[in-house]
């Protein structure tokens, strides 16, 4: 199989701040910007044999935006069970806001 595989975050902004990004993941990618049918589809999704991976914080949501993506003929779509969470709690690599580099001050 030769298709290239993407990530993508479907959480809001707050969270994707707040706690990180998995590195390489595409951002906010909603069902018609991956349908290679789509005027308003992105660059990348030029072909149905696109193989991507939806995450969201716990694995909810991305479950059943896969299963659009599925509807739409995106057939090697999935998620990541558990969500980012799940990546992140099995030490995964992610990118960490700045504010979360800074060691706390001691009292």
């Amino acid at each position: 199989m030769n298709a290239p595989t993407f990530l993508v975050d479907i959480r809001p902004a707050a969270p994707r701040e707040a706690e990180g990004r998995i590195y390489g993941s595409s951002v906010n990618v909603l069902e018609w910007r991956l349908d290679p049918r789509s005027d308003a589809r992105l660059s990348i999704a030029d072909r149905y044999d696109l193989r991507l991976i939806v995450f969201c914080q716990e694995g909810y949501t991305s479950s059943l935006a896969a299963y659009a993506l599925h509807e739409l003929g995106l057939l090697n779509a999935t998620y990541i069970i558990g969500g980012y969470k799940a990546w992140k709690e099995a030490g995964l690599p992610v990118d960490v806001p700045d504010a979360q580099l800074v060691e706390p001050e001691e009292s």
